[in-house]
Parts: structure tokens; sequence; C-alpha cells
């Protein structure tokens, strides 16, 4: 419970209908999630699931397909893996209060590897400060990197591969959940 300490301080899950604080065990291929929510501000969410908990950046201008793009990610505070599937308002008053969708989901594979070419794990690439990661989701495909820059700024980068297209902007031209079909302005 305490990788969790700080959601569930902030949430009153009955009231936001989100996922109780609960640290799983993770098993087999890990997850990740792009949840695009209209908080005070409009941004993306980005989840990876790391040790049993889903690692969380708040990315203001969302993914991009383009690897000359570098995207502001702001570590946020870890959820649980349920939080995956959750699609929803949060009500007036509670912390995010507003609409949530599942823009983006799927599994991925951690390639990180040390100087010698040896597996480095999630946990320790994330204290590193440089994952990396193929993701397999409906629309975000292919490598990507992300890079710790000072305190809890970190930037989202597409890496180089056969998935990158500097020609599209990703969340303009697929602004649909893969869950529900809707937009976030339908909710």
């Amino acid at each position: 419970m305490k990788k969790l300490k700080s959601y569930s301080k902030r949430r009153n899950v009955k009231r936001s209908k989100e996922p109780p604080a609960k640290v799983a065990s993770s098993r087999g291929n890990p997850s990740f999630v792009v949840q695009q929510h209209a908080a005070r501000a409009m941004h993306y969410d980005f989840r990876l699931e790391i040790d049993g908990v889903l690692k969380s950046w708040a990315i203001p201008k969302g993914p991009s397909m383009n690897p000359r793009d570098r995207r502001l990610a702001v570590l946020t505070d870890d959820h649980p893996l349920s939080y995956k599937s959750f699609e929803g308002i949060i009500p007036k008053g509670e912390y995010g209060a507003g609409a949530v969708i599942v823009w983006d989901r799927g599994k991925y594979k951690n390639i990180k590897k040390n100087k010698s070419g040896a597996p480095i794990t999630m946990k320790g690439a994330f204290k590193l400060g440089t994952i990396e990661v193929v993701l397999r989701g409906k629309k975000l495909k292919g490598a990507f990197a992300l890079v710790r820059m000072s305190g809890k700024n970190w930037l989202l980068i597409k890496m180089k591969d056969d998935h990158a297209n500097s020609r599209k902007n990703i969340v303009k031209s697929e602004p649909c959940s893969v869950k529900s079909g809707k937009k976030i302005t339908e909710l």
C-alpha cells in the first residue's frame, strides 16, 4: 500500500468511481495505457506497468509518432493496475476532476540494456532515468524512450523505427477511445 499512498490520500474512490489503491502482482507481458484527461488542462496520462503499479506521467501535448518531437512528461502519482481500464467522469471537487477516456492501451516490451548489452529491469531503468520500450498498442506502436531531465520532468520521445511518422499528428487524427469508441467530449 505504501506505493499507492499518495493515490489513496487524494481520492474518495466511492465518490469518484476510480479503482481503489491496490498493488497487484504482474502477470505475463506488462501493459501500458494512455488516458486522455480533461482536468484543469487537457492532457494525456501515459502509464507503464512497473513493479505492481502503473508508473504515470502527464503529457500536456500527448504522445507523438515523430522522432523529432520531444514531449514533456511530468511524473505523477503511481496508480493501481486496475486503473488501466478506467474511463468516465471524475466529479467536481475530487482530485483530477474531469472526463477520462482510454485513448490507447496494449502491451510493451522493455528493451533497455546496460553498456555491456545486458538487460536492465524496468525498476532499474526508472531509477536510472532512462526507459526504453517497444509499445504494442492499437495506436502507439514501436520504440519509445522516456528520459528524465530534472526532478519530475521527463521527455517522451518516439525512437526511429518503421512505425515512426513525421507527417501524422496521432492525437488529432485518432481522438476516440479504444475502449468505448467515444471522444472525450462525448462522455
